[in-house]
């Protein structure tokens, strides 16, 4: 028996351990706990501050406990297609048990299609049922089993709202001392800041810059990179951390980014013709893009991995999300203060727009996502974001190190308990414009022609690129690398977007069959660079 007991300590050390030392912060729910379900691609640290954050803030302001569980199935684009099949799921229960109507692919493929209008009389049979389905959808309260959508573009929200899936919950028509032009303007510097309908509202404000690894840089001799175009020099060869566009929509936005800058540029310099200064403006883009791509180590399927590999030094630099730089480089702080990852802004060359939050049709806890809602909106959530962790106010464990949206918490009084005292948003979208008729309708586009552009042929884009910087750049290899005639702006608002709002099969022949042509392309400007040698 007694040499049992060391056996019997350590299972209880097992058993007992997790118990006593998990954190005090934190309610453990309870079985009676309602529980309030977000779906978000935010980072734990974002998770953990809003979730002990609110859990707090509502058991001082109404007696009640509550438990936060968040659904994290990857970023934005993996929501979407989440959440777009749990309503199909859904709305299929309901029309087929609730309403006893046999379903259809005319039914499922109309239901959450704003292009649908239930109100127009119908040209035939087909469009009728059509219309009923998303008649009754708007109608319904179908769900998804989840509360809140946290986190993410306002393109991702849109998309949700225009469907039916995001629905009023009722705070903007409540705050008109916020929502208007002197306090939180609907739209600042042409990006949308909040859904005048109410079904989304942007509560933290983003921009897109440049992350560089100091150390790298010191190996290549190179000055930080400070614009896009810097990011094309041939001296960050096989040195650029890039993600995959059609896998994160917050990196095709920072492409959207480059592109809009180029058109600016031309604008600026051709001011007498705006179409044709969009179009030129596009070509010198796509150009940019392909420099660097072809100056990248390969492409990750989420934005979030840029900043960890440039800090870890797999690359010299990288395009990101301000808050992944910022955060990644508070991180890895030294305790002199100084850091190996620095971020810079891209003056001039990115709008600043807002992660929104919204809550779901049929929400399961519509009252909790509510008060939810009004907490992160509030000057006590909002300090979360950008105060110093630690401080009064401020959140306990994580410095975010992210913007927050209500103008006042950038008065100077505050300066000293923020993370980052010399950045404000409002500021920053003085530099930049966004103009969405230019490239709002071609995001998809844009994401497409990248990857068949620059990722799917990215061996032979890569070679041609070094035999380029191998051989001084010969002029008429270098005009033949760039020729992005097969993907120029009338084709991406033309063809190209008509064959993405189609066919999937016509979709995947044509990504084909540009790659091809770029693949050969590619292949011929290294043979003509080479034999310039």
């Amino acid at each position: 028996m007694v040499k049992q007991i060391p056996l019997f300590l350590a299972l209880l050390v097992v058993i007992v351990g997790p118990i006593a030392l998990r954190p005090k912060d934190r309610h453990v729910g309870n079985a009676g706990d309602r529980t309030l379900v977000i779906i978000t691609p935010h980072f734990e640290s974002i998770r953990y501050e809003f979730a002990r954050g609110f859990e707090k803030h509502f058991l001082e302001k109404t007696g009640e406990r509550v438990r936060v569980e968040y659904r994290t199935p990857g970023g934005t684009s993996e929501i979407s297609r989440y959440v777009e099949s749990e309503f199909i799921a859904s709305f299929q229960n309901h029309w087929t048990r609730k309403l006893g109507r046999p379903w259809s692919g005319v039914v499922e493929d109309s239901f959450d299609d704003p292009k649908v209008n239930p109100d127009v009389p119908p040209a035939d049979e087909m469009k009728r049922l059509g219309q009923e389905a998303r008649r009754a959808f708007l109608e319904s309260n179908v769900g998804c089993r989840i509360d809140l959508f946290f986190g993410g573009g306002s393109y991702d929200f849109e998309q949700q709202a225009r469907a039916g899936r995001l629905v009023d919950c009722g705070y903007v028509a409540a705050h008109p001392e916020l929502f208007n032009p002197d306090v939180i303007p609907q739209i600042v510097a042409g990006e949308p800041f909040w859904d005048p309908k109410g079904r989304w509202i942007g509560n933290v404000v983003s921009s897109f810059g440049i992350c560089y690894n100091v150390d790298s840089l010191r190996r290549l001799g190179a000055e930080p990179p400070q614009q896009w175009s810097d990011l094309g020099s041939p001296r960050f060869l096989q040195q650029i951390a890039l993600a995959n566009p059609t896998q994160s929509s917050s990196v095709n936005k920072s492409l959207e980014m480059v592109i809009q800058q180029q058109m600016q540029k031309q604008l600026a310099e051709h001011p007498a013709s705006e179409p044709e200064a969009i179009r030129a403006g596009w070509t010198r883009a796509m150009q940019l893009l392909m420099k660097i791509a072809a100056n990248a180590r390969y492409f990750t399927d989420t934005s979030t991995k840029i900043s960890l590999d440039v800090e870890a030094g797999e690359a010299a630099a990288g395009m990101t999300i301000d808050f992944y730089g910022r955060y990644q480089s508070e991180a890895v702080r030294r305790p002199d203060g100084s850091s190996r990852l620095q971020y810079l802004p891209v003056i001039g060359g990115s709008s600043v727009g807002v992660d929104p939050i919204g809550m779901f049709r049929g929400a399961p806890n519509p009252d909790l996502a509510k008060a939810f809602i009004a907490y992160v909106l509030s000057v006590e959530g909002q300090k979360l974001w950008n105060w110093q962790a630690g401080v009064p106010g401020g959140p306990q464990r994580y410095t975010l190190r992210r913007l927050p949206i209500l103008p006042e918490l950038y008065a100077p009084e505050f300066r000293e308990v923020r993370s980052d005292p010399d950045v404000n948003p409002y500021e920053l979208a003085k530099t930049f414009t966004y103009h969405e008729a230019w490239t709002g309708k071609l995001f998809r586009p844009i994401a497409f022609i990248f990857r068949v552009m620059c990722i799917d042929p990215h061996d032979e884009l890569a070679e041609a690129w070094r035999a380029l910087i191998a051989a001084d750049f010969p002029p008429e290899a270098t005009a033949a690398f760039g020729d992005v005639t097969a993907v120029n702006y009338d084709a991406a608002s033309g063809s190209i977007r008509d064959v993405l709002a189609g066919d999937k099969i016509k979709e995947v022949q044509l990504a084909r069959e540009l790659a091809d042509r770029f693949r050969a392309q590619y292949a011929h400007v290294a043979a003509l660079a080479k034999a310039r040698r």
